[in-house]
């Protein structure tokens, strides 16, 4: 497969690349040489592009230095994706990953700073990002940035040290940082990401709007342990459709054409159990790609964590499409299978897009969208998910000029 290609009526498919080697702690010394069998391992699997991973602290470890190395690192990890046949989107702000929190030390404790607010730290940011997109703008095998993963987190009233952010604050921030973005390497497809609190929680300050009105594609993370396993057993076609109920959500809320991008899902293991792995995978992917306003999916993820790592969260030791040696394990299989499938024989263009669809109307009340209202456990995800389970999923529709209400959380 060339850098470029894709299948099934355009779709694309992929993986995020998660090294086998010493997890992302690699980018702190790359073995190219490692990284080239990972990545041949992943095109083996049919797959067509990765999303990259880099991490911030490496990439700037002083507010005023970017490494001229590690920028050239993650030149070097798309040079090699380009050779096994891969294209790749490159996130900026690493930011988070699995658990962990991976913010540059000039943000910390002593040094802390506000990651949204202050006007150095997000002078520094845009430099970052316009230093990662000027790099690798010429790139054929490039496709564009993500601001970083789940930026959203880091704002979370839950989380241990949450960063202050409110809306407009959030609007500008992801703003500024996609115009870089854009500025740096034009024609490419730039986006931020965040957890699915943005669709669910009522206290998140990054909402809907954000989602689906900054940037060229509207990401969707889909993680079934964040709200259907604690409704629905792991047999429930719940976890099966819960992806494509995000992708329908998110182009509720957009604009008409809008793409979306599955850009995070995965299979965890604990919640779902082995026998139910390789099914849940087959049904979630063929299922997105039914979705018309689909651009890919990029499964999480690549590799296994190894367990030579520790004090990870037991799902992610197994989320891998092929384990720490690169071995393919059955998930690895059926994803590629799948995909194989779909590029063969496409996507049934009633399927895509299929004539008639009933219509769900999220609640509102005089024009305000409480997000509870269409998470897992609701009344309005139950009427969707039975539609689906029933033959066609309804359609979603959000009330012309509705919003979605920033609730005060708890402190």
């Amino acid at each position: 497969m060339t850098a470029g290609s894709a299948g099934a009526g355009g779709l694309r498919f992929g993986a995020n690349y998660t090294p086998s080697r010493g997890w992302f702690h690699s980018w702190h010394d790359l073995d190219l040489d490692e990284v080239r069998r990972d990545l041949d391992s992943i095109a083996a699997l049919g797959l067509d592009h990765v999303r990259v991973l880099p991490l911030w602290e490496v990439l700037q470890p002083n507010r005023t230095m970017i490494r001229a190395r590690a920028v050239a690192d993650v030149v070097a990890v798309v040079d090699a994706a380009a050779a096994a046949g891969l294209d790749a989107s490159v996130d900026v702000l690493q930011g988070h990953l699995s658990s962990y929190d991976f913010l540059p030390a000039w943000l910390l404790s002593w040094h802390r700073r506000g990651l949204f607010t202050d006007p150095d730290v997000v002078d520094a940011q845009e430099r970052l990002v316009r230093a990662l997109g000027g790099a690798l703008a010429g790139h054929p095998a490039f496709l564009g940035l993500t601001v970083g993963n789940e930026t959203n987190q880091f704002a979370k009233r839950r989380h241990p040290d949450p960063q202050p952010l409110d809306p407009a604050t959030a609007g500008a921030w992801l703003g500024r940082l996609l115009a870089a973005a854009a500025g740096s390497a034009p024609g490419r497809m730039h986006a931020h990401s965040f957890d699915d609190d943005v669709w669910f929680v009522d206290d998140s300050a990054v909402t809907p709007a954000h989602a689906v009105g900054i940037g060229d594609v509207t990401t969707v993370h889909s993680w079934v342990f964040t709200g259907v396993a604690a409704h629905y057993p792991p047999e429930h076609p719940a976890h099966d459709w819960f992806a494509r109920y995000l992708l329908e959500l998110a182009a509720a809320w957009g604009p008409p054409g809008r793409a979306t991008w599955l850009q995070e899902v995965g299979a965890p293991l604990p919640h779902l159990g082995a026998d139910r792995i390789a099914g849940f995978a087959e049904q979630t992917v063929r299922r997105a790609a039914e979705h018309d306003m689909l651009w890919g999916v990029t499964w999480w993820c690549s590799h296994d964590v190894d367990r030579s790592l520790a004090d990870f969260p037991e799902l992610e030791y197994t989320l891998g499409l092929l384990d720490a040696e690169r071995r393919v394990k059955p998930l690895g299989r059926a994803v590629a299978e799948t995909v194989a499938g779909l590029r063969e024989s496409g996507v049934p263009a009633a399927a895509r897009a299929p004539a008639a669809r009933d219509v769900l109307t999220v609640p509102s009340v005089d024009g305000l969208v409480r997000r509870s209202d269409t998470a897992p456990g609701s009344p309005f995800f139950a009427a969707w998910l039975d539609g689906a389970v029933a033959g066609v999923p309804p359609r979603i529709a959000v009330p012309e000029g509705a919003v979605a209400v920033v609730e005060e959380g708890p402190a």
